[in-house]
């Protein structure tokens, strides 16, 4: 049977499903408003300019990639995933983001069938046997309201999605050094688009101390060739810092010591909140001491607990969700669309728990929460804010999935399941 036979059958067999058809009509709608409102009213305001003015500027005024005078937003990537853009650049604006959209479905596509694999590969053995749950979640996340905001403001969080599913699944199914190098290699290329899954470096480190019979076990060969592989692509852009200065200085300024950080927005994460707070009330603060001291908190939390997990099996998985919740919780600006990188990571482990596990009831509200409600609330948020600037409802379900992730490392997740 031909690889097109087998597709066409598999859709046949998805279209039965009639939740499979909803997240199907829905999500095309969702692409076509984006289309609809992008030339009505948001092609002077939105995301993509900024992507599409960097490839220009990067093949013909690189030194001026951080002044941000040129752009209508902030750009603050590593200056490589200017290289990304460029074929775009070379386009007309409406053709770009209309086309960049239309990968932006098919990246969808692909994270789906990803996503759906790596449930398959890890799924606990007291979970049904067909995929008929799968292929629920799998819509849950089609159905997302986050992927409205990432359609309309032509942002990039699919690549990152995409980078960070396939670097997991490696992880998963290969042992082999070669295979956890390419594994590490394609995170630190989503990282070179976006820095979204930075925090995930750490957790990358196979160190893990049993406290009940004081041993440590550390793996030095595998740790080595995965931290290679993710940071040789990140090093990279050190060799644009060292050409040209001024990138290192604006990149710096952009991303943590510059006025951007410290404006009012509805970001939901704990750095923004503080700041907001100071900014509101008009209380002398620095943004880079606040940044640092959440990342130590919340991030020193995650990793410790992430090092004396009583289990090892599949456990990649959790630390993925503590690198990327940790991002969410300590970076400047978290908003809704970067949910798509952490809602793919809460169904895997919905389903890699038992299936009537104590943690997984503490995961679920946050998947729906910030699947269906968080958008809401950002509207509510632009409504209010003049009194009440502190979008924190989304704050309350990232650390509700902190705390389940933490739960799920000091328990033995096999053997935690509630009462029937």
């Amino acid at each position: 049977m031909s690889l097109k036979t087998r597709i066409l059958n598999r859709i046949k067999e998805l279209w039965k499903h009639k939740i499979f058809r909803y997240a199907l009509i829905l999500h095309s709608f969702y692409f076509f408003l984006s289309i609809v409102l992008f030339f009505l009213f948001f092609k002077e305001k939105n995301d993509f300019i900024i992507f599409y003015n960097v490839g220009d500027i990067f093949l013909n005024d690189i030194e001026n990639l951080y002044n941000q005078t040129n752009y209508l937003w902030d750009f603050r990537y590593f200056p490589l995933s200017a290289l990304f853009f460029i074929p775009y650049s070379i386009l007309s604006f409406e053709s770009a983001f209309v086309i960049f959209n239309i990968f932006n479905v098919l990246l969808n596509v692909l994270i789906c069938v990803i996503l759906y694999k790596i449930i398959l590969l890890v799924r606990n053995k007291d979970h049904e046997n067909d995929d008929k749950r799968v292929i629920l979640y799998v819509c849950i996340y089609l159905m997302g309201l986050p992927h409205i905001l990432n359609y309309i403001y032509g942002q990039i969080n699919l690549y990152i999605t995409l980078f960070i599913l396939v670097s997991l699944y490696i992880f998963l199914k290969y042992e082999e050094l070669k295979w956890q190098l390419i594994g590490s290699l394609i995170l630190g290329l989503g990282i070179i688009i976006k820095p979204t899954a930075f925090f995930l470096i750490p957790f990358l480190i196979i160190l893990k101390f049993d406290l009940e019979n004081k041993k440590i076990k550390f793996d030095f060969s595998m740790t080595l060739i995965r931290l290679i592989g993710v940071i040789l692509p990140v090093l990279l852009n050190f060799i644009l810092f060292f050409i040209y200065p001024p990138l290192w200085k604006g990149f710096l300024d952009t991303n943590f010591t510059g006025n951007n950080p410290v404006a009012l927005n509805f970001s939901f994460s704990i750095t923004k909140l503080i700041t907001n707070f100071c900014y509101f009330y008009n209380i002398p603060f620095n943004q880079l001491y606040i940044l640092v001291g959440v990342v130590c908190i919340v991030g020193g939390l995650g990793f410790i607990t992430f090092m004396i997990r009583r289990f090892e099996e599949d456990s990649i998985i959790y630390g993925f969700a503590f690198g990327i919740t940790i991002m969410l919780l300590a970076y400047y600006d978290s908003w809704d669309h970067h949910l798509l990188n952490l809602t793919p990571i809460l169904i895997i482990i919905i389903f890699n728990l038992p299936r009537h596990s104590e943690i997984t009831n503490s995961i679920k509200p946050s998947l729906f929460f910030f699947s269906f409600f968080d958008l809401i609330f950002i509207g509510i948020w632009y409504l209010i804010y003049p009194l009440f600037p502190y979008n924190f409802e989304g704050t309350f379900f990232l650390l509700i999935v902190f705390y389940a992730v933490f739960k799920c490392c000091l328990k033995n997740k096999r053997y935690q399941l509630v009462e029937d």
